[in-house]
């Protein structure tokens, strides 16, 4: 046999792709061989060999198997739409993979000291988060957070749940919503909303979705729907 013509067990022993994926890629018309032999076994001559590396190569910078026949069979216009396309979706990825880098940067040191309940929870808190605010309103938030500062934030998280707790107690107690001190509770509560949500009604509702939808995590936090009517009827004119 001539020394460009293999047969299909050694061009996957000598290229590291396997035999099934050689035999999936005849059946999607990907990469034929150009020859059998009498006895029916496939055999690849140097052209369907330099084709297998034209595909092994698309395949290593992340094109789907579709994107590259169609990047093969017309090579000058499709591949570079098709890589660039593909950059346009790498640069994408790596964008969203840079936030998620600041966020876990700014998580780092918290959770270094905390146990694996509260970092459970960090992981509940920014999946859940994703399930309420659209991309653009997660751009926003991460614009807030940069301008008010990791010092601010951590105030602000340190507060919240004793001025929770503040406003239960009057609540429980039976305290009328339009008592001075439980107005001058939920004027700060709004201030730390604002605070948060920079004014923006869309993010507002968004947070009222979040801890709607979210009820566990409202609990865990001391709030339900008692808590937020009582804040709603302080906060009326």
């Amino acid at each position: 046999m001539a020394d460009d013509i293999l047969k299909v067990g050694d061009l996957a022993a000598r290229t590291g792709v396997s035999v099934r994926a050689l035999h999936y890629y005849e059946t999607i018309k990907l990469l034929s061989p150009s020859r059998r032999s009498k006895s029916g076994h496939r055999l690849y001559g140097r052209r369907d060999i330099l084709r297998l590396q034209q595909i092994v190569s698309l395949r290593q910078i992340g094109l789907s198997l579709d994107e590259i026949r169609k990047a093969l069979r017309h090579p000058r216009g499709a591949a570079g739409r098709i890589i660039g396309s593909h950059i346009a979706r790498l640069k994408e990825r790596i964008a969203m993979e840079q936030d998620l880098c600041r966020r876990l940067e700014a998580l780092a040191p918290r959770l270094e000291s905390a146990g694996i309940d509260e970092i459970v929870q960090c992981i509940e808190v920014m999946t859940m988060f994703e399930k309420y605010y659209t991309q653009d309103q997660l751009d926003f938030l991460k614009q807030r957070a940069e301008e008010l500062g990791p010092d601010k934030i951590r105030a602000a998280e340190a507060e919240w749940p004793k001025l929770i707790a503040a406003v239960r107690e009057e609540m429980e107690k039976g305290t009328d919503p339009k008592d001075p001190h439980v107005q001058t509770l939920v004027q700060r509560w709004n201030e730390l909303i604002l605070q948060f949500t920079g004014g923006d009604p869309g993010i507002t509702q968004s947070l009222k979705n979040f801890h709607k939808g979210e009820s566990q995590f409202a609990t865990q936090q001391n709030l339900d729907d008692s808590v937020f009517d009582y804040v709603r009827k302080a906060s009326q004119k």
